[in-house]
Parts: structure tokens; C-alpha cells; sequence
């Protein structure tokens, strides 16, 4: 066996772990945690039914699968930075980083090359792939928060102005879905599943 698939093949025998990294979102049924993986399907997923919404034309949406695939990888090493924890967020990207550079590093040079640009690109947030990527990676937790009436939310504290700042990077991506989701966090406020924000604020 080539020297190449020998690496090949110890990258994706190690990528199975994302499989038991758990999120704070929950399954939209059994209200279970979701998974890593099973987050990154439903994403890609989303992406290939709304890629019509994105606000730049001519988006490369194989590359917009590319990065929305991998982006989470890094959580096999620095684990699940929940969406509203501010301490844990202070050195996330810095943590994922030092991720990148050793799971990607499995992979042959010119692979973990491709993987490791993928992975900045969708970090730095300037190209309408990453754009769109950082939207739908925002759309689809605040999605399943609505379905599943707000538990996770309501369990952190978490009140709508929160949701709303963390949610804004959608409308960087696509105006549609931006409308919809500020639709959906004030379904949520006037059924009692998410907080408004606090008197005074």
C-alpha cells in the first residue's frame, strides 16, 4: 500500500471521532445532543437545498460543502465551544488552530494544504463562500433551538438579544435566510421559549 493512502486511511480512521463529539443543540426528535458529524451532515445538507438563497450569484457551492464539512474537525482535539460560553471562546480559535495543524497534518502535504486553506478561509469570513458557509453554520443550530423549543436556551440563560448578535453573521450571507431567522427568534420570544432580553438592556 502507497505511502499516500497509508496516510489517507489514518486521517479518515481518525476523523471518526467527531462522531462522539457532542453539541449543546439537540435533535429535533429524540431531543438528544447531537453530534459532531451528525451536525456537519444536516449542514452540509442545508447547503445544497438553500445554496438559491445565498446573496452572491455564482457561488461555488462545492467549496461552500468543502469548508462546512471539515470546519469542525478541529473539535476532535479542542472540543465544542458552546455558542454563548464567552470564557471558552476567548482562546477557541487559538485551540482549534494548534487542531488544525495536527489533524489535517495526517493528511499528505498537498491534501492537508487544501484542508488547512479551507479551513482559514472559512475562519477569516471574506470570500461569499465563507460567507455563506458562517450563515448556514449559524442557521442550522438556531433552527433545530426553535424546533426543539428553546431547552438549550432557557438551560444557559440565554436571552434574544444574544441570539440575535450571535445570528447576525446569516444576513453576511444571504438576506433570506437572515429574515427568516429574525422571524423565527420572535416566534420563539412570543411563545415563551426564548427569554427577551433583560429590563433595562
Amino acid at each position: 500500500m502507497s505511502s499516500r493512502l497509508e496516510q489517507q486511511i489514518r486521517f479518515i480512521v481518525e476523523v471518526d471521532k467527531l462522531k462522539e463529539i457532542f453539541r449543546q443543540t439537540l435533535c429535533s426528535q429524540s431531543r438528544r445532543p447531537e453530534n459532531d458529524a451528525e451536525h456537519s451532515w444536516h449542514l452540509c445538507l442545508a447547503v445544497i437545498v438553500l445554496a438559491g438563497h445565498a446573496d452572491h450569484p455564482g457561488l461555488d457551492v462545492l467549496r461552500v460543502l468543502k469548508m462546512v464539512i471539515i470546519h469542525d474537525l478541529v473539535e476532535i482535539d479542542a472540543g465544542d465551544t458552546y455558542a454563548y460560553d464567552s470564557a471558552r471562546a476567548a482562546d477557541q480559535h487559538a485551540r482549534e488552530a494548534v487542531a488544525a495543524a495536527r489533524i489535517f497534518g495526517l493528511l499528505p502535504a498537498d491534501q492537508a494544504e487544501e484542508f488547512t486553506g479551507l479551513w482559514n478561509e472559512f475562519e477569516e469570513g471574506v470570500t461569499p463562500e465563507a460567507r455563506f458557509a458562517a450563515a448556514m453554520d449559524r442557521f442550522q443550530p438556531m433552527l433545530l433551538n426553535c424546533l426543539t423549543e428553546g431547552v438549550t436556551w432557557r438551560s444557559h440563560g440565554v436571552t434574544q438579544d444574544r441570539v440575535l448578535k450571535r445570528a447576525a453573521r446569516i444576513a453576511e450571507g444571504s438576506t433570506a435566510l437572515w429574515d427568516r431567522t429574525v422571524r423565527m427568534i420572535q416566534e420563539a420570544v412570543d411563545a415563551g421559549h426564548l427569554p427577551p432580553p433583560p429590563a433595562g438592556a
